[in-house]
């Protein structure tokens, strides 16, 4: 009765530990709220099934230990013999014990490994041990030949390469959605060193023949001053070249440039406001006051760069 409540545990055990395991690496509940009825109708089939199996199961082990017991009553023979549990615990797991106190044991005593009285016998290795040393041996063997006689695994160095360079993927991966998500209401001021020369080098490419090279304008207002026509934050300049300002003769650059290339440029346009151009151009449009925020991050640029 004992080895069949200790497998009904086992029974009930595992299935928990799996379920815990399973709500640990994602989100269990939030899968069966996805799944549509039909799915649901067969996962609860299958559990169905699963739980008539388990049942059976149970049930043969407690018909086969019911049949071993009434033998065993019915031929007094089988009663002193060992149940199949005690040979395979002998011959795989602790092997045959010896009587204590029993000749077999003091055969084993070690005279000379004596302390404080007790004396330390001479015991084989048990069944188990020798099987995980063999197996380590076995493994041991396949691993040094796999990696180092026949090369087909990686070292440890190739293995970190190999995560680098998959990282390295993810990551600009990563960048490409995040660039490509940059709009005129979630943009920011690009004031690295790298981000202004790509600025800089799509301006004078494309902005300098209206605006001259140095931004102080000539078909196209002047861009160093204060006064702007519409508006002067980052996020109405980004604006302004995505869009463009057809009315004027400013063509939209939104499918010319990439989300981050008209960031860049942009970015760039309000580096060179407060420059001193060679020939600049009376203002236009109306004198634009930085708000706070804007301020503060100009100022964390500014001690950053510092």
């Amino acid at each position: 009765m004992k080895k069949f409540l200790i497998f009904l545990f086992t029974i009930g055990w595992l299935p928990t530990q799996l379920a815990f395991g399973q709500t640990e690496s994602s989100n269990w509940y939030s899968d069966l709220q996805a799944m549509d009825p039909g799915q649901l109708t067969l996962l609860i089939i299958l559990g169905i099934v699963l739980l008539v199996i388990i049942l059976l199961l149970v049930l043969m082990v407690y018909l086969m230990t019911f049949m071993v017991a009434v033998f065993r009553n019915e031929n007094p023979e089988l009663a002193n013999e060992p149940s199949w549990w005690e040979k395979f615990k002998e011959r795989f797991v602790t092997g045959k014990m010896d009587t204590v106190g029993g000749k077999e044991e003091k055969a084993k005593m070690m005279a000379d490994h004596s302390y404080d009285g007790i004396t330390e016998l001479d015991n084989f290795m048990p069944p188990w041990l020798q099987w995980v040393f063999i197996l380590t041996i076995i493994y041991g063997v396949g691993y040094f030949t796999y990696y180092s006689v026949l090369g087909l695994g990686l070292t440890g160095v190739e293995e970190y390469q190999e995560e680098l360079r998959v990282e390295a993927i993810a990551a600009e991966a990563r960048m490409a959605n995040l660039t490509a998500s940059i709009d005129e209401t979630n943009v920011t001021v690009d004031d690295s060193e790298s981000g202004l020369a790509v600025g800089k080098s799509i301006f004078e490419a494309n902005c300098a023949a209206c605006h001259a090279a140095d931004g102080g304008g000539g078909v196209g207002p002047n861009l160093t001053d204060q006064y702007w026509i519409h508006g002067g934050s980052i996020n109405d300049v980004f604006s302004v070249v995505k869009y463009g300002v057809v009315s004027k003769g400013m063509v939209p650059w939104e499918d010319q440039l990439s989300p981050q290339e008209m960031q860049q440029v942009s970015s760039y346009i309000l580096s060179l406001v407060g420059t001193t151009p060679a020939s600049p151009k009376d203002p236009q449009g109306e004198l634009y006051t930085p708000t706070q925020e804007e301020v503060v991050t100009d100022s964390t640029s500014v001690v950053a760069a510092l």
